[in-house]
């Protein structure tokens, strides 16, 4: 074909048009298909006809139509594939086991050692790794799947992730000690799961920012920034609401010129004022006192009570007559974070224009409850007016189990791309006759 597109191409961008449209509307019926896909009636049947004898698509009832018989509405199979869903996260592995309309079958959680004095020492290599062999053995077998159902394994790291032929994916986490960490290339040795099921190893943030635009507050937008606050900071940015998101290291952009040390080693990153860690160390230094031994959630928790306390004569337990005054030392720490972030959130909005700004993460979703608005003030003073008044800035609204749905997600994505095939079910292209010879002028 002249623009290079094969009828098999043709063919598969069928497949994934009705099998989108069916997930994000469905149930359908073939009639309501061929307006919400742009095919015609003959393009919808054929195609329909292919998922229905694979299993991936299924009847679903019946509606009525106007005079006519009854349209047979069809829906995705939820048990035709499975994806599990791996976050890597501060304080925990989280690893979930969904069918192929993201229903969770099972999960399970592996902590990670919190009490080092090394913060790199939870992240050791080979201790995740084992944590993910031993966690997708027993999501599989808690819910009786066998690993050939599996459609992939989506994992999200903290870090930049690289793609090497050798390989694979390959993780550069300078805020948790990994340095060209080969990690799917190790979960490959490590784990038992059949070769062909595909390993999706991208940033968190990225996968964030993939689950709010399919299923969360991105739906509807054109273009967003989804930012992920947790003991770090990143963002991922999405011009294609149906497309990958591209991860930023917004945490390590510079707000202070020779500020405070970063978990990276630099100076100034919004990351070592804005982040959980960060904040509870200025709250510790500014006279604050953190609840001992608590972890990262429970101590910015009591930091948030502390500054923002129950109004009076709503707390039956409180005996003080000061109970409800806040802590001035949270208040003032809150007070300049809100700040940076704004200055932050200034600088995605010039950079990117997007429609909208949405808050993520386990930190973001504890802070912005309280003080969002003030942030987007400072957003909007910092910003240039023009995008600074066109951008909604908001919640994201799946909760701080978003970053595994959204790493379920990238298999997932990938099987639509491919029309609903596996990819051991994908066969070699025949290459046109030139092809080799020229291969063959080049060997000599």
């Amino acid at each position: 074909m002249r623009n290079g597109r094969t009828v098999r191409d043709l063919r598969r961008e069928n497949r994934t048009a009705v099998l989108q449209r069916l997930y994000f509307d469905g149930p359908l019926s073939r009639f309501s298909l061929g307006p919400a896909t742009g095919l015609s009636s003959g393009s919808i049947s054929n195609v329909v006809a292919e998922l229905v004898a694979e299993g991936l698509v299924e009847e679903a009832g019946s509606v009525d139509s106007a005079g006519g018989r009854p349209r047979t509405l069809l829906r995705i199979s939820p048990g035709s594939g499975c994806m599990i869903g791996v976050d890597v996260g501060e304080t925990r592995i989280r690893i979930e086991l969904f069918d192929l309309t993201l229903t969770e079958l099972a999960r399970t959680e592996r902590p990670l050692a919190v009490d080092s004095p090394n913060p790199h020492d939870r992240y050791e290599v080979g201790v995740v790794v084992g944590h993910l062999r031993e966690g997708i053995a027993e999501v599989l077998r808690t819910a009786d799947v066998p690993a050939e159902r599996l459609l992939g394994v989506g994992v999200g790291v903290p870090g930049i992730v690289a793609r090497t032929a050798e390989d694979g994916a390959v993780v550069h986490g300078q805020t948790i000690g990994w340095d060209a960490v080969p990690l799917e290339r190790l979960l490959r040795e490590s784990v038992e799961l059949p070769a062909s099921v595909p390993y999706w190893i991208d940033n968190g943030a990225k996968t964030l920012g993939q689950a709010e635009m399919w299923f969360g507050a991105g739906r509807g937008a054109r273009s967003a920034v989804v930012v992920l606050f947790g003991s770090g900071v990143g963002a991922c940015v999405v011009t294609d609401p149906m497309g990958p998101g591209r991860a930023i290291e917004w945490g390590h952009l510079k707000v202070r010129v020779r500020g405070r040390r970063c978990r990276c080693g630099a100076q100034g990153c919004l990351e070592a004022y804005a982040g959980a860690e960060a904040l509870l160390e200025r709250w510790r230094e500014a006279g604050g006192v953190p609840p001992a031994g608590a972890d990262e959630e429970t101590a910015l928790t009591a930091m948030l009570a502390a500054a923002y306390p129950a109004e009076p004569g709503t707390d039956p337990d409180a005996t003080e007559p000061d109970a409800t005054e806040p802590d001035a030392t949270a208040l003032a720490v809150l007070a300049e974070t809100a700040e940076y972030l704004g200055a932050g959130f200034a600088d995605l909005i010039n950079l990117f224009q997007p429609e909208r700004i949405l808050v993520g993460g386990w930190a973001g979703l504890q802070l912005g409850t309280r003080f969002l608005e003030t942030v987007s003030g400072y957003a909007r003073e910092y910003a240039l007016a023009y995008p600074a008044a066109r951008v909604v800035i908001d919640m994201g609204t799946l909760g701080p189990d978003a970053v595994t749905v959204g790493a379920a997600i990238l298999p997932l994505a990938d099987f639509f791309g491919r029309g609903g095939r596996r990819a051991e079910a994908e066969t070699a292209e025949e290459q046109p006759a030139w092809a080799s010879t020229v291969r063959e002028r080049e060997a000599h």
